[in-house]
């Protein structure tokens, strides 16, 4: 499925209550309030993509002390 980096953001979106829907190898799909508002990378190719990643969650409310 996803790398580790990746598996840490889908679980604290989980615990600030997004819904996270991964069906098979393909990119998780990031709800709220049962809205699509995101689809994140299962396996980031680089750096600058997984904070890519990170600053478009922050822009719908997702918090991430993270690196």
């Amino acid at each position: 499925m996803a790398n580790h980096e990746t598996r840490k953001i889908i679980r604290a979106l989980k615990q600030q209550g997004f819904t996270v829907e991964v069906k098979g190898h393909r990119h998780p799909k990031i709800f709220k309030d049962g809205k699509l508002v995101a689809q994140i990378p299962g396996t980031p190719s680089k750096y600058s993509s997984f904070a890519n990643t990170i600053a478009g969650l922050r822009r719908i409310g997702f918090v991430y002390k993270g690196r």
